[in-house]
Parts: C-alpha cells; structure tokens; sequence
C-alpha cells in the first residue's frame, strides 16, 4: 500500500511538473499558482493548528514578513536563493520572539493574541511602506511565469512532505499528545512548551517562504498587501474545510477553496464572501473534521454494508 501511495505521489508530482509545456493561457497557469500557495498556506498552518492543537489568527503576519524580506533584498540585487531563505529566516526570529509570551495564553486568548500581532504588523507596514512596490524594468522584462509556477511547486513538495515526516515522527506525535490533553502530556514527560514552540517555528519558516516565493512571483503590489489578516482567514477555512490535523486535508481545502472561490467571484461577484462565510459555518457545526472526515465515514459505512452483505450471502448459501 505504502508503494502504491509513493507511486501515485510520483506520478502526480511528474504531471504537475509537465503543466508549464502544455498550457498556453497564462491565465491556467496563474490559477494553478494560487492553488500550490494555498496548500502551502494550508499545510503550514495545519501544524501549528492540527498538529498541535493552537488556532493561529495571525498567520499572515509569517507570510508577509517572508515576502517583505524578499522583496526587499531581491529588488536590491540580492541573489534569489539568499533573499528567499532570509524570508523564511526572519518569520522564524518573529515567531521565537513572540512564542514564549504567546503560549502563555490559552484558547480563545491565544488566538486574539495573534490575530493582535498581526494587525499591528499589518498597520505598521502600511505606515513605513506606503507606496507600491514595483519590479525594475530590466525584471519585468525578462518576468517568465514557468519559473515562478516551479519555485511554488518545490516548495508544495517540501512543505507537504515535511508535515508528513513530522507527522510520523517523535516530536509530532508529542505536538499531537499536546493537542489531545496538555496536562497529561507534561505527566507522561512532553515538554509542552517546546513542543508548541517547534511547531510555531515550523509554521512560521514555512509560511514565510511561501511568502518570499510570493514576493518574487507578483510583478507589483503594496508592501502591506502580504499582511493583510485575509491570508490567515482563507488559510483557516481552507484547512477546516478539509481536514485539520491531517496531510490529505489541508490540500483538499486548498483546491476546493480555491476553485470555489474563482468560480463563485465569477458568476456572483462579491457575494462569494457571504457563500465562503455560510460554508465555513455549516463545516464547524456539522462536519468539524472537514472533507476527511467525510470520507472516511462514507467508507466506514461502504464497508459495513458490504460486511453485511457478506454475512447474508453466506448465510444463504
């Protein structure tokens, strides 16, 4: 079975990987970019959030500071490789200064509290960059799309198999134990404080990068744009929707959302926010566990029901 998943694993990464020489319309390919940015939005969030157990209202605080660092550094001449890991770097300094006073909130006060930091990040960089920021003209006139579309690809690949590896390894089953009951966790010898606070620094670097590869793919935008606390309210969505907690889930949320979303600004224009606000509702209420959730009960009753099948027919017999 493990084969089997590796084998479809390839394959799908091999396909992607081939996209950029069969789509003519720039158009696909920018769709397809959001959709691979999402995912590694998603899955970012879901270690801090699913793994570990702590709704984070400030991830896009990780983000733009990723795609500030970029910025900044690449339009200076920097070379690409050191801007973009400089991103990842500086959420990384972010998330170890705001950890330790962060955790010392619980619930529903961790997540204001993030959702605070982020908003004042968001009102600072507005206030210290105020004007757009536009790429020279000698990148503008060398700008490919492929480039960028194979930088967000890597990334995907690295963000997802990362949460995988962590998933099934020591530390994540303790991030996990920390998520199920934390004062059980402490009494069976997990450090909860240092688990959390891996995951914070693991949903930090990742979301930054995904930030810095985001800062080289927009041709222009505002510096404050990144910060903006929708990054971090689609990235919830998007992991409830498919399954927090899970691998699977934050991709499926992703591709979901994403589509939806394209579809629904396009036949409905601005009421997509009200169709994305009743989803999100019906999802917490009715199905937490999102599309994988969802699943696996269909296939749990597919499977009683073949199970009692069985049971009459050799009953029969």
């Amino acid at each position: 079975m493990a084969r089997i998943q590796l084998l479809l694993v390839a394959v799908v990464v091999i396909l992607l990987a081939c996209l950029p020489l069969v789509i003519e319309k720039d158009s696909t390919l920018n769709l397809l970019v959001l959709i691979l940015l999402f995912i590694i939005m998603a899955s970012s969030w879901n270690i801090l959030g699913g793994f570990t157990g702590q709704t984070s209202l400030g991830h896009a605080a990780f983000f733009g500071l990723g795609s500030l660092a970029t910025r900044l550094l690449w339009i200076q001449g920097f070379p690409l490789l050191p801007s973009l890991l400089a991103g990842g770097g500086l959420a990384v300094v972010f998330a170890l200064v705001i950890g330790i006073p962060a955790f010392k909130l619980k619930g529903v006060y961790f997540a204001i509290g993030t959702l605070a930091l982020g908003q004042i990040l968001f009102v600072t960089v507005g206030n210290l960059f105020p004007t757009i920021s536009a790429l020279p003209v000698e990148a503008l006139r060398t700008y490919q799309l492929a480039p960028r579309y194979y930088l967000f690809l890597v990334l995907t690949i690295l963000t997802v198999g990362f949460a995988y590896l962590l998933a099934n390894s020591r530390v994540g089953l303790g991030m996990m134990a920390v998520r199920e009951d934390e004062d059980a966790a402490e009494a069976l010898g997990v450090n909860a404080r240092r688990h959390k606070l891996l995951a914070l620094v693991f949903s930090a670097f990742l979301a930054g990068m995904a930030g810095s590869a985001f800062a080289y793919y927009h041709v222009s935008y505002y510096y404050q744009f990144p910060f903006a606390p929708i990054w971090s309210f689609d990235t919830l969505t998007m992991v409830y929707i498919g399954g927090q907690g899970t691998i699977i889930g934050p991709i499926v949320g992703a591709i979901f959302f994403v589509l939806l979303r394209e579809f629904l600004v396009l036949n409905v224009g601005e009421y997509h926010l009200i169709v994305f606000g009743v989803l999100f509702i019906l999802v917490v209420l009715f199905l937490p566990g999102g599309f994988v959730e969802a699943w696996e009960k269909i296939r749990n009753l597919l499977v009683r029901r073949r199970s009692k099948r069985d049971r009459n027919a050799s009953t029969t017999a």
